[in-house]
């Protein structure tokens, strides 16, 4: 199929998902967006790069060269909600998706919603029979603007982003999965599963670097979201449901903290039990209260961020069907997440299916010097490994 062919199927059938989609095609104004048909950005590009040379080594430094770049303008009103960028490798050996959505309106599972339906599309489904009408839920979980809070009078320092970082990929095999779970199993929590261990053991590890390379120790908190659609009624929220449809689960370590693996997951399946507990306790009052009790929720969080402490961001993506994805040229070999600018955290961390659905990629940004200690953790490199090459039929 030549790169002409495949751009006008692209484009036609972005085009027609956003006929359903039609908030992406506005402009993000005040607390809510505009749907001004200002329409989303789709570029092209060319490399002479082959896709299999590509698998082999991928260049996790060179990979935003892949995404699509906007001139942003001065106010988030400027701003386009969804970017695309198509990029044909050499010889006709493969072609690239990158896809940039913006996090006021789409979440993980959102995105993987919206793709879904655009590939369908793109194979010549028509778009009632993909997905009739998206429900964009936000305005009925959360509260109205005058409800909100006021997220900079939370934070003791701006956000800004902190240190020049890097961002490295790693992959922990399902074996290897398989051992960890072993190793952080306990009578709390017999069975882990593969997040809580791999999160935690990350956690660890990137809070050990830190202190190693800071003057004055500080107490850590670590962050990774939670999909409401899987936790709130389906009457209130179906699970194709569209927006930033997330709560937060918050670990906590103390300055003298010496909780080893399974002690972190245990703290960590705590923290989940807990967001679960509160918002099934919901489920028997109205929306108004829940969304209420959310943004409460939000708000500790955000008055968590202190001077003294760490903050580290882990968010899960595994278990979307991104590999499901198909434009009508096939099944992705491999998908990638991208760099992390780093704010006010200590680290951001993409955990990923890898193809296989067992394993596991992780996508680590941390600053360059704290990366520097991370990249030589033991306990790190016994359970996963740096940038392995990407085995397909095209890799080898």
């Amino acid at each position: 199929m030549s790169s002409e062919i495949i751009s006008g199927r692209l484009k036609a059938s972005l085009s027609k998902t956003l006929s359903s989609f039609y908030p992406l095609a506005g402009r993000i104004q005040g607390v809510s967006i505009n749907c001004n048909d200002e329409g989303v950005v789709f570029v092209e590009a060319r490399t002479n790069l082959l896709l299999s040379d590509f698998l082999r080594k991928v260049d996790t430094d060179s990979i935003r060269e892949f995404l699509p770049e906007t001139a942003q303008g001065e106010s988030a009103g400027e701003w386009p909600l969804l970017s695309v960028k198509v990029s044909f490798f050499g010889s006709g050996s493969g072609v690239a998706v990158a896809i940039c959505a913006s996090h006021n309106i789409f979440d993980v599972a959102s995105l993987a919603t919206f793709v879904r339906v655009w590939a369908n599309i793109a194979r010549g489904k028509s778009s009632d029979a993909v997905n009739p009408s998206p429900q964009f839920a936000g305005t009925s979980i959360y509260p109205s603007p005058g409800l909100t809070f006021d997220y900079s009078s939370k934070v003791d320092t701006p956000l800004k982003p902190s240190v020049k970082f890097v961002t490295k990929r790693f992959l922990f095999e399902s074996s290897k999965i398989a051992e960890l779970k072993h190793k952080a199993a306990s009578q709390s929590v017999p069975v882990p599963t593969r997040v809580e261990v791999i999160s935690s053991l990350i956690l660890r590890c990137a809070a050990k670097a830190t202190q190693l390379n800071t003057v004055v120790p500080k107490s850590s908190l670590m962050m990774q979201p939670m999909d409401l659609r899987l936790r709130v009624p389906s009457n209130v929220l179906s699970h194709d449901a569209i927006g930033n449809l997330q709560t937060v689960l918050v670990v906590k370590q103390g300055l003298k903290s010496k909780m080893d693996l399974s002690e972190t997951v245990v703290e960590f399946r705590k923290a989940k039990r807990e967001v679960n507990e509160l918002i099934q306790g919901c489920n028997n009052i109205d929306v108004a209260t829940l969304g209420e009790n959310l943004m409460n929720v939000m708000e500790n969080i955000v008055s968590e961020y202190k001077p003294y402490v760490d903050a580290y961001s882990m968010s899960s993506w595994c278990r979307q069907p991104f590999y499901e994805v198909d434009f009508g040229f096939g099944s992705p070999v491999w998908i990638g997440s991208a760099f992390h600018t780093l704010y006010n955290n200590k680290a951001y961390v993409v955990l990923m299916d890898a193809k296989d659905g067992e394993s596991v990629e992780a996508w680590v940004s941390l600053g360059e010097q704290d990366m520097c200690i991370f990249l030589g953790d033991k306990d790190l490199l016994s359970y996963a490994s740096l940038n392995p090459p990407i085995y397909s039929d095209l890799a080898g």
